[in-house]
């Protein structure tokens, strides 16, 4: 019986990872164009490996499928597998265009597909525009999910696409259907983005560098195509738009949708909308007196890091240097992030309102007479004791698998703060670095911080399911 259980789980995650696995080789392959425009000589690879992807993909969406019957631990294991595989294609493009090794290359890809953005290459203008554009576009892709993507395109509505959209920790619903939702919030994500692109442009921005700056600014993943990433252009115009891109990347699309229908004053309903404004302006305003800042860094910095874009304005020297007190304040931006429901990472808003607001009616029960009713809402809704243990719970995981990495780093010799703000950048898909990531850190240290930017982007969950799977596969 357990194999039987066993075979029909696999069967149930074969088809929808093939279809998955097809959409990753077709944006393997769209880096195809830029080389050829550029004439660059690294047309087979991009063509192959993205043949490959769509072939094995082909193969197992050959495998009959019930998607009446997938749960949805089905959903989470599909998508842990699909990141994976994202970038171990990536990963082999990297090998064969710019020659790296295996773990520098997955790293590179991993940190793209995230939306981390943290790089291992120390030059990264003299990469070929093919590699950069790829860089970019998987970051693109990423920020709202290869299974997302997939959901919009190939997936029909019913059940499968429903705990597929729901595996990669997405609850919101802005359409009747998942389905509705999914290509609704490719609209608005499509939308934005060439926007952004055609303010660069008007910004003087370059047309290639306009198109994958406005793809890794949205998607909130800031990986740059220049050494000193947005400060690269010194422009205080070019830096505002980066901000507002940033801005709309973490903001949830169910509040861009409402904005869109006219009902703006929802908007600023929106706890985690509110919660955004506060904490920009209260952490810039410290990083302006405290740290003396210039109101243009301490506002960018701020929204890089609680976005979790890591886009930079300052050569990495400069921020390296910072005092502990940026340092720390900029860790907490980084593990808080913005909204749920956007392209950002980290811990995300709502669930640290959920925590203050469970202490704050847990206190107040206390001192209230005994018997007393306590009304317990976030905005309109209603919050129960599931939702607060389930944001304590999932908070505690993910500083446990901070700890570990930070003591991994400490161990290899890095320093207590810089390791810290290390790992906590790379499990929230945060992308600004002290510097510790390098192509010749040990390949130790290196395959935990996979792991890191691997469990934030999925949200953890989907791995432990991944995991627990593998542990039944191993003990029967």
């Amino acid at each position: 019986m357990k194999k039987t259980i066993l075979i029909r789980d696999i069967l149930l995650i074969s088809n929808p990872l093939g279809q998955i696995m097809q959409g990753i080789g077709v944006v393997t392959m769209i880096p195809l164009i830029i080389a050829l425009i550029y004439g660059e000589p690294h047309l087979i690879v991009f063509l192959v490996l993205g043949l490959l992807s769509i072939g094995i993909g082909s193969i197992l969406r050959r495998i009959p499928f019930d998607g009446n019957r997938v749960k949805l631990k089905h959903g989470m294991m599909v998508a842990s597998l699909a990141w994976l595989w994202a970038a171990l294609i990536g990963g082999l493009c990297l090998i064969y265009t710019t020659n790296i090794d295996f773990i520098n290359a997955y790293f590179e890809s991993m940190s793209a597909w995230s939306g981390t953005g943290i790089s291992i290459y120390t030059d990264v203008e003299i990469l070929p525009k093919s590699v950069l554009f790829l860089r970019s576009i998987e970051q693109w892709v990423g920020g709202l999910g290869v299974v997302i993507m997939v959901i919009g395109i190939l997936i029909r509505p019913g059940t499968a696409a429903a705990r597929l959209y729901k595996s990669e920790a997405r609850e919101e619903k802005i359409k009747p259907s998942i389905t509705g939702t999914v290509k609704t919030i490719w609209w608005i994500y499509l939308s934005y983005t060439l926007a952004g692109i055609l303010l660069y442009l008007m910004a003087g921005m370059p047309l290639f560098d306009s198109i994958c700056n406005a793809f890794t600014s949205i998607c909130t993943g800031g990986m740059s195509i220049k050494n000193n990433s947005i400060g690269a252009y010194g422009s205080n115009i070019i830096y505002i738009i980066t901000m507002i891109l940033m801005i709309l990347g973490g903001t949830s699309f169910l509040v861009h949708y409402k904005a869109i229908k006219g009902r703006i004053m929802d908007v600023f309903k929106d706890i985690q909308f509110q919660a955004m404004i506060f904490i920009i302006s209260i952490f810039s305003i410290l990083l302006i007196f405290i740290s003396k800042f210039t109101p243009m860094d301490s506002i960018f910095f701020v929204i890089s890091a609680l976005s979790t874009t890591g886009a930079n304005i300052q050569p990495i020297s400069t921020v390296i240097n910072w005092p502990d007190f940026t340092k720390v304040l900029i860790i907490g931006a980084m593990v808080v992030g913005m909204s749920a429901g956007s392209t950002s990472g980290a811990v995300k808003l709502i669930r640290v309102v959920t925590l203050i607001k469970g202490m704050y009616w847990e206190v107040k029960r206390l001192l209230s007479p005994q018997g007393s009713v306590i009304t317990r809402r976030i905005s309109t809704k209603q919050v129960g004791d599931v939702e607060i243990r389930e944001a304590g719970s999932y908070l505690f995981i993910y500083f446990f698998f901070i700890f570990i990495s930070w003591l991994v780093l400490v161990i290899y010799g890095y320093g207590g703060l810089d390791s810290l703000f290390e790992v906590i950048s790379l499990q929230g898909n945060g992308g600004l670095s002290m510097g510790i990531v390098s192509p010749t850190m040990p390949d130790l240290a290196q395959i935990f911080l996979i792991f890191n930017m691997w469990i934030g982007r999925i949200e953890i969950i989907p791995a432990l399911v991944l995991f627990k799977g593998l542990w039944d596969i191993l003990k029967r």
